[in-house]
């Protein structure tokens, strides 16, 4: 019978020093042409049953190429780490000594073992964070160039997810990103995070439950490119929508909070966004579904506004009556012959119907214009 063999390791000299316990951070080196052979970048997508699989952002072509410039240049510095989550089946081995601060206990040097990967297989290491200097260093002609690594042990995707946000949220990422990847965190977020949390979510569900007028239509850093033409709504703009309704207190949505307790009634929130936003959809059809540049609806500016609208109207509607829909419906004839969202101009605006940008003045034009239209139109009813 024969022994099975040992797997091949890398090894290399690793400095390990204890922020937490059974969670060592390691610092060591590679060169240039070992870092894409050593880690995998993943990036955001999602599988056939929706599900959100991993993290990057796309690759920037020019970032990238502006980073092999900088490399290719006479005297390259290269301070910042990339930032690795590695396989738990790596070990290390301190070197007799390598403590020098006996004392402190946090910190030691020696051997780094990690596991090689064969041809085919996913790589014994992920990339965090400095996907585009990785991409970069591919390229380089220096492909001796020593690269500091920062990393730490993880075999799940959300401690990876964890570490990608917190890492990223002082960076120029886009905000896209940051918002998608927001539900997959399962840790503690900081209040600025947490509460863009429960919004994304939502917009997760109205965008991926087929009953939802939003089915398809918003596009999220994970959609796919042949998805994209049909994404019309950007995400920023939903979340936006429902996270102003969800803290402001006189926003329909606030209700369905329980601060105290720290819960909150999904259900009831998704009945009440369907139902709004369909009639919506039902109420301007030859707008609803169409790309920004074609209809104001679909757009930042329109999907804002007609959110505080929402929670004028369904301040006074409630979902869960039996005839909320058609109630709904009518409420919105209200303002329906006064919208320009393909054509024309929004005369009292002083705009046409495509000057409507997504910036805070034209969305608090349009929003109060959208109010007080609906306002003065119920009176004249009573």
């Amino acid at each position: 019978m024969s022994t099975p063999q040992k797997q091949a390791m890398t090894e290399v000299r690793a400095l390990r020093i204890i922020q937490a316990k059974d969670n060592p951070l390691y610092i060591f080196m590679l060169r240039a042409k070992d870092v894409l052979q050593f880690a995998d970048i993943s990036r955001v997508s999602r599988d056939e049953a929706g599900k959100l699989i991993g993290y990057q952002r796309p690759q920037v072509k020019k970032h990238i190429q502006e980073i092999v410039q900088y490399l290719d240049s006479d005297l390259p510095i290269f301070p910042n780490p990339i930032i690795m989550a590695l396989s738990p089946r790596v070990h290390f081995r301190s070197t007799r000594g390598g403590n020098r601060h006996l004392d402190d206990g946090v910190s030691d040097t020696g051997r780094l073992f990690i596991p090689r990967s064969d041809e085919g297989e996913p790589r014994p290491a992920w990339i965090v964070d400095g996907q585009q200097r990785a991409l970069a260093l591919a390229q380089t002609q220096r492909q001796d160039f020593p690269v500091p690594i920062a990393a730490f042990v993880a075999d799940t995707i959300n401690l990876q997810r964890d570490q990608f946000v917190r890492i990223n949220n002082t960076k120029p990422l886009p905000r896209g990103l940051v918002t998608e990847l927001l539900p997959e965190v399962n840790s503690p977020l900081p209040p600025r995070l947490a509460i863009r949390k429960a919004p994304s979510q939502l917009c997760d569900i109205l965008n991926s439950d087929k009953s939802s007028p939003f089915y398809g239509l918003v596009r999220r850093a994970s959609t796919t490119a042949s998805n994209r033409t049909s994404a019309v709504v950007t995400d920023t703009g939903v979340v936006d929508m429902i996270q102003e309704s969800l803290v402001s207190s006189s926003g329909c949505l606030f209700p369905y909070r329980d601060i105290v307790k720290g819960e909150t009634d999904f259900g009831g929130i998704i009945q009440a966004l369907f139902l709004y936003w369909s009639a919506v959809r039902d109420t301007f059809p030859e707008a609803w579904g169409r790309p920004p540049e074609k209809s104001r609806l679909m757009h930042g500016a329109g999907i804002r506004s007609m959110g505080r609208l929402m929670d004028r109207i369904l301040g006074t509607v409630d979902p869960l009556q039996k005839d909320a829909s058609d109630t709904i419906r009518k409420h919105l004839q209200l303002i329906a012959p006064h919208c320009r969202w393909t054509s024309g101009s929004w005369d009292e605006l002083g705009h046409r119907w495509n000057e409507i940008e997504n910036v805070p003045k034209h969305v608090q034009e349009l929003s109060n214009y959208l109010i007080r239209t609906y306002q003065n139109a119920r009176r004249v009813l009573t």
